[in-house]
């Protein structure tokens, strides 16, 4: 098994609050090594969260001794520019803008309104040409064909 996913499992037996979940481990390749732990939550994540998270995980890869040589170990929450990843993300994130890259290359950008088990919904709005009002048009993308999706920071 990889050492991101040993560690993921690892972090995820420490995360007790049932609004917090690991959305993925990343391992650098140059030493010493980095070990990023991003986590996420429904209402949100505290430094609190990370630092608890932080301190129970390193005693775990110390007491185990996974990684080998020095490394850093970082607990954080994903930013503004990262990608969704997880369903949960996305159920988070509804009544916010998003922009979904697809597998195909086209791209769709709206109002993220639903998200189902095997898809998301997003509203579009759209300027009527010569006519001062505006369509909302509604797209269904299947989880299936997203390459890439992120929310759209506004600040109006």
């Amino acid at each position: 098994m990889e050492i991101a996913q040993n560690i993921k499992e690892l972090a995820e037996l420490h995360v007790t609050d049932a609004s917090l979940f690991v959305v993925d481990v990343i391992v650098g390749k140059h030493k010493p090594h980095k070990v990023s732990v991003i986590l996420d939550g429904d209402k949100g994540v505290t430094i609190d969260d990370c630092s608890t998270l932080s301190r129970a995980l390193s005693e775990d890869l110390d007491k185990l001794d996974l990684i080998k040589e020095n490394y850093t170990l970082e607990v954080g929450t994903p930013g503004l520019d990262q990608p969704l990843k997880l369903k949960r993300q996305y159920v988070k994130n509804t009544g916010r803008g998003l922009k979904v890259l697809r597998k195909d290359k086209s791209t769709v950008q709206g109002q993220l309104t639903e998200v189902t088990e095997t898809e998301i919904v997003l509203d579009a709005e759209n300027k009527v040409k010569g006519k001062n009002k505006i369509e909302i048009s509604r797209t269904e993308i299947p989880f299936s064909e997203i390459e890439k999706a992120i929310v759209i920071v506004s600040f109006k």
